[in-house]
């Protein structure tokens, strides 16, 4: 499984949804994620990737899509 389907995956997770949102969708104009899930996906992101999340990036706009959140990933790596 590639990074973009383990992000898939846990947002699926979080939002309790089984459709696959485009890579570049809005999690949060379509849905699938609101300000109250984001800490969730966060702590998934941290546990599924084996990285820290600091604080200070738990801004929506960093997680606003799939290829977002891989950006992100990839560069914590």
């Amino acid at each position: 499984m590639d990074n973009k389907e383990r992000i898939l995956a846990i947002v699926r997770k979080v939002s309790n949804q089984t459709a696959a949102p485009d890579p570049d969708e809005s999690l949060f104009d379509s849905g699938f994620l609101d300000s109250f899930a984001l800490p969730d996906m966060v702590s998934e992101l941290e546990r599924e990737f084996g990285i820290k999340i600091p604080d200070s990036d738990l801004n929506p706009r960093k997680f606003e899509s799939i290829a977002k959140i891989q950006s992100y990933i990839e560069s914590r790596m």
